[in-house]
């Protein structure tokens, strides 16, 4: 009788499984989350303000740069340019990008 007590304790712990958690978002879980939404939206909107203002900026940069004929001007026209599409595109896409990832680790 031992041996068959000493092996139902030892299998028993094994065979239990615990049940899968599901948490999924709460948006009313905390007071003040319209409010977060609302100023994070307005932060976008500055973000995308702010990409135009610099690319307007850049742009004009590699202007004189190229009618200078100042080549280091010219080049970090171009490339202000390109950093502030590229600011741009991730405030745009911002939402899009962490809901891609939140669906990838909810499959994971």
């Amino acid at each position: 009788m031992p041996v068959s007590l000493l092996s139902s304790v030892l299998v028993a712990p094994i065979l239990t499984v615990p049940a899968d958690v599901n948490i999924p978002p709460n948006t009313s879980g905390l007071p003040g989350i319209d409010q977060l939404r609302t100023i994070v939206g307005a932060i976008m909107t500055v973000g995308l303000i702010l990409s135009v203002l610099a690319l307007i900026v850049a742009a004009v940069v590699w202007g004189f740069g190229a009618n200078s004929s100042n080549p280091h001007m010219a080049s970090r026209g171009k490339t202000g340019v390109l950093v502030s599409c590229g600011a741009a595109v991730l405030c745009g896409a911002a939402v899009t990008l962490v809901n891609f990832f939140w669906h990838v680790g909810q499959s994971v």
